[in-house]
């Protein structure tokens, strides 16, 4: 019997190593992204639930650490900022060599960074504000949003025959990621910049989503104020301000609607003549680049070398490309 009881409080002891290790990411929950451990290095993706293409960085984040030989995990997607301040405590007390973070407000740097002591955070696609990034230990790999941009607003003037005045739309993704911010005021500052007199017509968030992007444009449609193309900080929302506006009537070549991104819905909206352009991100020259500075800042401590790394060490950026109907067989 007494044999018995000692059984008994090994199996005890037994079960709460193995529910301890299945909550290390209960904060978010886990899930394995990585092929091999090569090097012993094991990184964390820790971000918000994903779009269309926050799911592509993350499937070629994946890639990027498979062929690396480096082993990538994905916690839970954070619905919250408490969710991934408490992931971040746990991928701490895990052993996590380094934290790959698109983070779900990135007004939160100062704090995540706090809770992940030493280890390097490598923020992806969205950018915190300059101050909380540091040469070496905080990078952010992303692409240059005023870009974007620049080029839908390039691209719309001259598709308009340049005009003196323009009334538009603006559909931005999220308000708490930099893109939205970044790409909308791009459009408006090159327009002017350019002598265009500008009318906003609408300038508010659809969160990057094809059904909010229908309805906002119906709002608009219904509102009655003219316009003369719609600008969106995505290709879903374009997506869906194609669909709004077909329903509606319009010919969308003489209202263009731009998005950002070149996922294949949006290429394919440009064969089917409905998109008229767009801006490539590239989410494999992300995940790869984030992938690429992960490991040198954990081998070597440095992100010397890396192509696209900004002079002040902050940055890694990814080229934007510019899509229409020209080209976009090249994109898909």
């Amino acid at each position: 019997m007494k044999a018995n009881g000692n059984y008994k409080k090994l199996l005890v002891i037994l079960l709460t190593v193995i529910l301890t290790a299945g909550v290390i990411l209960a904060g978010c929950g886990s899930s394995s992204g990585g092929g091999g451990s090569a090097g012993g290095k094991k990184f964390l993706y820790s971000g918000p639930p994903s779009d269309t293409f926050k799911q592509l960085l993350m499937d070629n984040i994946a890639a990027a650490g498979s062929a690396a030989g480096v082993t990538v995990d994905f916690g839970e997607p954070c619905e919250s900022v408490k969710a991934q301040v408490d992931q971040f405590k746990q991928a701490v007390s895990a052993g996590y060599d380094a934290i790959i973070c698109l983070p779900v407000d990135r007004s939160t740097a100062l704090q995540l960074e706090t809770v992940a002591g030493d280890l390097p955070i490598i923020y992806v696609n969205a950018c915190p504000d300059e101050q909380f990034l540091k040469e070496n230990k905080y990078i952010a790999v992303s692409s240059y949003e005023m870009n974007a941009g620049e080029y839908q607003a390039e691209y719309v003037w001259n598709k308009l025959g340049k005009p003196s005045s323009m009334n538009i739309v603006i559909l931005r993704g999220e308000l708490t990621h930099n893109a939205s911010v970044q790409r909308s005021v791009s459009v408006k500052n090159w327009l002017r910049k350019n002598g265009v007199e500008l009318n906003v017509v609408f300038d508010d968030t659809a969160n990057w989503s094809v059904d909010e992007a229908a309805d906002v444009m119906n709002l608009v449609m219904k509102i009655g104020q003219p316009f003369d193309c719609v600008f969106c900080n995505n290709d879903d929302m374009a997506i869906g301000a194609c669909h709004a506006l077909k329903a509606k009537g319009y010919d969308l070549n003489k209202v263009p609607v731009v998005g950002v991104d070149a996922t294949t819905a949006g290429c394919q909206s440009i064969v089917d003549g409905e998109m008229q352009f767009t801006v490539y991100q590239s989410a494999k020259g992300q995940g790869e680049k984030a992938i690429e500075t992960a490991i040198a800042l954990t081998t070597k401590g440095s992100a010397d070398g890396i192509e696209g790394l900004s002079e002040d060490g902050f940055y890694v950026w990814v080229p934007f490309e510019k899509v229409d109907a020209t080209n976009v067989k090249d994109y898909m």
